[in-house]
């Protein structure tokens, strides 16, 4: 499932984000919602939030399984 609708993420929830720093090469990074930072209903580009370890970025995948089991 993808992060473009604010509906389907909440804190607590796993994730994979993409940060600003990795947009052109789309790497995933994993975690744990802490904060949703988009006030709107839905983005094109994904919900951005806040981790738990502070990272910001974009919903990519909802509901995924840290490959590196973290």
């Amino acid at each position: 499932m993808n992060g473009q609708y604010r509906k389907d993420i909440y804190p607590g929830q796993e994730v994979a984000i993409i940060l600003k720093k990795d947009q052109r090469n789309s790497k995933l990074t994993y975690g744990i919602v802490k904060d949703l930072l988009t006030s709107a209903a839905f983005h094109s580009r994904g919900i951005k939030v806040r981790l738990e370890d502070g990272q910001v970025g974009r919903v990519a995948e909802i509901d995924v399984v840290d490959p590196d089991g973290e």
